[in-house]
């Protein structure tokens, strides 16, 4: 119900004036609605309203001033019955799409969700404390006097603080038993490491290895039965192809997004080390900060990617993200799991690629190989008879199609492999034999600190401090031992908690400076004893004792 008042102001309010031009005038109007009731009701009200609206008038023709008064009732009982009723909701009169005219898009929505359903409960937060070196500083000087203190007395009086960063990225459980990969940039230098699984469990994870040529790093938590997911052939993507990426961008835990394989054999965007390889994924399934060791994963929710970085102007995410390929992910990560480190192969030799503008230098003329652009001396390039200007067509019987697919191949081979190259040269091809050696000029040779007898004891694989593993593991550099680069699992340096990337400076309380100093120290303790060793981690050294074992194992491990 709705009541109209219509009120004319006037100068008399005499009731012979009352129907004259000037005169107050009150007209109701009724409108019916369907919340009345019935008519009986209504007309009850009206009565009502009627005898109430005329005991006001005659309270306005003895006092004037109640004009204002009524007046201001009579508008708030407007108002009131004006907006009391209900209205009756908004709805459409169009019905939504036949199920027939869009079930290609229904089928493809619920085989995203089963993709997504599979592999969510793999994937991992991974959380992050390291300890990194911060500038050398002059305690007790101001922050803004620390430059001139620097600059007139060099490094002298200038201590360098340790400061603890935190941070959180992803990662994917690749067996039931707990073996976790993720990137190395994600684990770098940390000293605990917190993994979240979609359960919400929190376990703490520890580093099986990490290998910063690719990127990669593999670490475990305890557990069985974990969900997991298979790590399946990049080889086989094709641009247009669908991809799911997952991770946590920005600490939102199991983020999934949907894209396609925008492009494949993407070079390697940093200019810092050129054995560093490409062949990158190139996907616009949106990948941020926080997404870095997630999986890219295809439409039978295997893995074909480990997301790594992005190319934005704004450092978020522009439609441009980049997954390192199971064809370089899968031969890391079991070398990983094995040895605890990877070591890969080089010929010593700068290549580029075979280009349609290049081509007819070479006398090649299908535009696909790899052209030698620089020589190492000394190095299996050079001894092999290598030569700038040469053309790299096969490895091992296998076309090569550009420079990045040559230096996967080449890195994924251990030091110490034979290949065969197929080489153009002047426009006659010829087979060319090279013995490949490690990055670091070693011809895969591991030291083991175990007995005389190289059967394996202390399951501890060693090796000198070179500058590179001085900066990667940020030790002091008046450090002097050998780092850890493999620990057997089940051996006494697994059972004592020995880690790679840790250093021995220490044997049965004598100073070890090198590898070879360890490797002695280890094989001259008699059979049946422990050994004591003082291990250098995270800025400080410890004491570990490695319980003896008479384990005859073949691998030398």
């Amino acid at each position: 119900m709705t009541i109209r008042v219509l009120v004319v102001s006037g100068i008399s309010l005499s009731p012979e004036r009352r129907g004259s031009v000037g005169s107050l005038s009150l007209e109701v109007v009724a409108r019916h609605s369907r919340f009345v009731t019935g008519k009986q009701v209504w007309e009850k009200k009206k009565k009502n309203m009627k005898a109430w609206i005329n005991r006001g008038w005659k309270a306005c023709r003895k006092q004037p001033a109640a004009v204002v008064l009524t007046l201001a009732l009579i508008a708030g009982l407007v108002t009131y019955n004006s907006f009391a009723p209900a209205r009756a909701g908004v709805s459409s009169n169009t019905a939504p799409l036949d199920n027939n005219q869009v079930g290609a898009l229904l089928s493809l929505d619920q085989a995203m969700e089963a993709v997504a359903a599979r592999v969510t409960p793999a994937i991992v937060n991974v959380a992050v404390t390291s300890r990194v070196k911060s500038q050398p500083t002059m305690q007790g000087v101001p922050d803004e006097l620390q430059r001139f203190f620097g600059q007139q007395f060099g490094e002298q009086g200038m201590q360098s603080q340790p400061r603890i960063e935190r941070g959180i990225g992803s990662g994917v459980i690749i067996s039931p038993d707990g073996y976790i990969v993720t990137n190395n940039h994600v684990v770098n230098g940390a000293t605990e490491i917190k993994v979240t699984l979609s359960d919400r469990r929190i376990l703490t994870a520890k580093v099986v290895g990490t290998d910063p040529l690719t990127d990669l790093a593999v670490i475990k938590i305890d557990g069985t039965n974990l969900p997991n997911i298979p790590i399946g052939d990049s080889s086989t993507l094709h641009p247009g192809q669908t991809v799911l990426a997952f991770g946590n961008p920005y600490g939102f835990r199991f983020t999934v997004t949907r894209g396609i394989v925008s492009a494949l054999n993407r070079p390697n965007p940093y200019n810092d080390d050129p054995h560093k390889p490409g062949q990158f994924i190139q996907t616009d399934a949106a990948i941020n900060p926080g997404n870095s060791g997630g999986p890219l994963v295809n439409a039978r929710g295997e893995v074909v990617g480990i997301n790594t970085f992005l190319v934005s102007p704004s450092g978020t995410f522009s439609g441009m993200g980049f997954a390192i390929p199971t064809q370089i992910v899968s031969p890391v990560v079991q070398s990983l799991v094995r040895y605890g480190k990877v070591s890969h192969g080089r010929m010593g030799v700068g290549i580029t690629d075979v280009t349609p503008e290049n081509a007819k230098f070479f006398d090649v003329h299908d535009n696909n190989g790899a052209v030698v652009t620089q020589v190492e001396p000394d190095s299996p390039g050079a001894k092999a008879g290598l030569k700038v200007g040469d053309v790299i067509t096969e490895i091992n019987g296998k076309k090569i199609t550009d420079a990045g697919q040559l230096q996967m191949e080449v890195g994924e081979m251990t030091p110490g492999t034979k290949i065969d190259l197929q080489v153009m040269r002047d426009g006659k091809s010829s087979s060319v034999p090279v013995t490949l050696e490690g990055m670091d000029g070693s011809n895969g040779e591991t030291k083991v600190a175990d007995n005389a007898g190289d059967k394996p004891r202390w399951g501890l694989g060693i090796a000198d401090i070179t500058p590179e593993v001085r900066e990667q593991i940020q030790a002091p550099d008046d450090l002097h031992g050998a780092v850890i680069e493999r620990v057997q699992p089940g051996s006494p340096s697994d059972d004592a908690g020995l880690q790679p990337g840790q250093v021995i400076v220490g044997v049965d309380r004598h100073e070890t400076r090198s590898a070879s100093d360890v490797q002695k120290a280890l094989a001259s303790v008699p059979k049946g004893q422990d050994a004591l060793v003082l291990i250098w981690a995270n800025g400080g050294n410890t004491f570990r004792v490695l319980h003896s074992t008479n384990s005859t194992d073949s691998n030398g491990a």
